[in-house]
């Protein structure tokens, strides 16, 4: 089992997230919300893309400092699982765990190096599902990359719903990706919330994306009004 007893910083590259939740060009133009989006490289790169995307997680009331600390005291945890669990992953487009290791550094360390003038200008929020503080429908699209339904044994079916439902406060269309556990087992909690979201007028559906690193992990959760 991939025993983690807290959620830990691990960031996934821009190309990586493009690829998890099918951004289309025209995707990438809209007013987009990251949640839970940790030491992503996602903001850096649609920055240097000329794009713009608000990031929140409460990891950013630290400094690059401290969370470049906070990194290196999880790296070697999360490495550990990751080959301990080998089984539950595909090596094809990252070969090895070694490899594994060094591109989520390289994301990690995009991020680190955008962290500061980001934060500056407005795109690193400190900020913490479920309770934020944008008006109603300030995007057009919320994601949230490995922190939802991935944690379920750390976030239970409440936070999950309600976390979800304000999402879709802020946005017209919510994207979360992926739908496993850290077990590579899919959530308990995936069919509950979308006959929740149905009741409350949503409109839920499972999406097949191009991309599957955890063994089964290439859904995302799709949300419209």
């Amino acid at each position: 089992m991939f025993k983690l007893k807290k959620i830990v910083p691990w960031g996934r590259s821009f190309e990586e997230y493009v690829r998890m939740f099918a951004f289309s060009q025209k995707d990438l133009e809209k007013r987009i919300l990251s949640c839970a989006d940790g030491p992503a490289g996602f903001n850096a790169g649609m920055k240097k893309l000329g794009y713009r995307v608000i990031s929140c997680d409460p990891l950013y009331r630290l400094s690059a400092v401290q969370i470049k600390k906070a990194i290196t005291e999880s790296f070697d945890k999360v490495m550990e699982q990751s080959i301990a669990n080998k089984k539950n992953f595909i090596w094809k487009n990252i070969k090895s765990p070694e490899e594994l290791g060094h591109i989520r550094m390289q994301a990690m360390n995009e991020f680190l190096k955008d962290f500061d003038t980001g934060k500056k200008e407005g795109r690193y929020l400190s900020e913490s599902l479920p309770g934020l503080t944008f008006p109603d429908k300030h995007f057009d699209l919320a994601v949230c990359s490995h922190f939802l339904f991935l944690y379920s044994t750390c976030l239970n079916l409440d936070f999950h719903l309600q976390a979800i439902i304000e999402m879709c406060r802020l946005a017209g269309e919510i994207r979360i990706f992926p739908l496993l556990d850290l077990d590579g087992n899919e959530s308990p909690y995936v069919n509950p919330i979308i006959a929740e979201l149905k009741k409350l007028g949503y409109k839920p559906k499972i999406r097949r994306v191009k991309y599957e690193f955890q063994r089964g992990g290439n859904k995302m959760l799709q949300i419209k009004m």
